[in-house]
């Protein structure tokens, strides 16, 4: 088990790393989203809760994600995320906010239109 996550989480650096090059627009990087959501892919997963580390890396995330284009860049790189990692949980992703106590002001959501994100 500890393999498999160990999997997943080089598959979602190696997934931020090709998505932040592409989406460098805002000052949120994808690596920092993929670096922010890592102590919840647990949770994400289902294989687990919502742990103190993962509310700090969302307060952290939404604390960075200050201006339009950061919080655009923020949901694009959430949507390549949920995209490319195998076994996440929509449901879950969308209430983690909620779970942590922040409103990111978006929903999270593969459908969300991330131009349209203020």
């Amino acid at each position: 088990m500890a393999a498999t996550k160990i999997q997943v989480l080089v598959a979602l650096m190696a997934v931020a790393m090709v998505a932040s090059a592409q989406l460098a627009e805002g000052a949120v990087t994808c690596g920092q989203v993929t670096s922010s959501l890592a102590p919840c892919l647990g949770y994400l997963t289902g294989r687990g809760g919502v742990t103190p580390g993962c509310c700090s890396g969302i307060r952290n995330l939404n604390g960075a994600a200050r201006s339009t284009p950061d919080r655009q860049q923020a949901c694009r790189c959430l949507k390549n995320l949920a995209g490319s990692v195998r076994g996440v949980n929509m449901g879950n992703a969308a209430g983690l906010p909620g779970k942590c106590g922040v409103n990111v002001g978006f929903p999270i959501s593969n459908s969300v239109d991330c131009n349209r994100v203020r």
